[in-house]
């Protein structure tokens, strides 16, 4: 039997040529799992044998981690032991239980900022991109935006409005917008002097239909890329309105307001900082990590250099 006669193996898709590499890249699988498992901890939190996390309990002020408490359950008039895994803080509440239900919040802030920004950022960058005019005015605005730090910007929408998961979000929005513009202005001015596209245009194909066929699908790689760092730099901004008490109210559990809370008895009880702090610090390094896997991989000018 001669070589030709051989069944050649099955041509992959680009697509999953494209996972492929994602998947095989050390950065990706190491971030990648690490945030999967904070994820999932803030979302079963319920079940991960934590208490409410609002509970308060005088007489449990300030425990060191692995202490337990006796109390009498309300139901069965029963005494249960009750271990304080990162100790307790200044109100005699679990901090295990708020680090784990602080992590929906600040995951949740990360993942609705990411995906608000990018919205709107691709569509006034496709515009800014592709009519001169409007890129005039466009940027304009948006190098306004960005001469003002990220985190000053963000005080000073949250402080127009009440504080509230809301008005987080809106805030570090804001902040975070003119970067997905620039990012996809530069793409949409490269795509636009293409042979493909012009050929689109001397055929007289719709506006929108050329933004939307031939120039929206190039931005969705490094769109995805920026997602994971706008996610990262969107944890850290509602960490620090909630540590300076202008974000999110304390009632609900975030690592900035957990942190907050326990810098008075820092030096006593250092466990209310070190827990929420040592969280924030792994998540925000997994994103980074996940993020950079995902631009050596997708990025072609990265994976030319692997």
């Amino acid at each position: 039997m001669t070589d030709a006669s051989l069944p050649s193996p099955k041509a992959q898709s680009p697509a999953r040529q494209t996972w492929g590499r994602i998947l095989s890249n050390t950065s990706v699988r190491i971030g990648g799992t690490i945030a999967l498992i904070i994820t999932l901890m803030g979302i079963f939190a319920p079940v991960l044998d934590t208490r409410d996390p609002a509970g308060i309990s005088p007489a449990n002020r300030n425990k060191s981690p692995g202490y337990e408490a006796s109390v009498r359950d309300r139901e069965t008039g029963q005494k249960m032991q009750l271990v304080y895994r990162f100790g307790s803080d200044t109100l005699g509440r679990d901090v295990y239980s708020r680090v784990i239900y602080g992590a929906r919040t600040s995951l949740i802030v990360g993942v609705s900022v990411a995906a608000i920004a990018i919205a709107i950022g691709l569509s006034l960058g496709l515009v800014a991109g592709y009519f001169r005019l409007a890129d005039s005015i466009i940027m304009r605005v948006m190098d306004g935006m960005m001469a003002i730090p990220a985190i000053l910007l963000a005080i000073a929408v949250v402080s127009v409005f009440s504080a509230g998961l809301l008005a987080v979000v809106l805030a570090i929005v804001v902040a975070e917008i003119p970067r997905v513009v620039r990012l996809v202005r530069s793409i949409v001015l490269s795509i636009r002097e293409e042979p493909y596209v012009e050929a689109a245009i001397t055929a007289g194909t719709p506006t929108f239909t050329l933004l939307m066929r031939h120039v929206l699908p190039n931005t969705v790689a490094p769109l995805i890329v920026q997602g994971t760092f706008i996610v990262a730099s969107a944890i850290i901004i509602e960490a620090i309105l909630s540590f300076l008490g202008i974000g999110i109210p304390p009632d609900i559990p975030t690592w900035g307001n957990i942190m907050a809370e326990g810098r008075q008895v820092f030096q006593l009880h250092p466990h209310n900082i070190l827990y929420p702090g040592a969280i924030l610090c792994l998540t925000v390094l997994s994103v980074n990590i996940l993020g950079d896997g995902l631009r050596d991989t997708m990025d072609p000018r990265f994976s030319k250099r692997g």
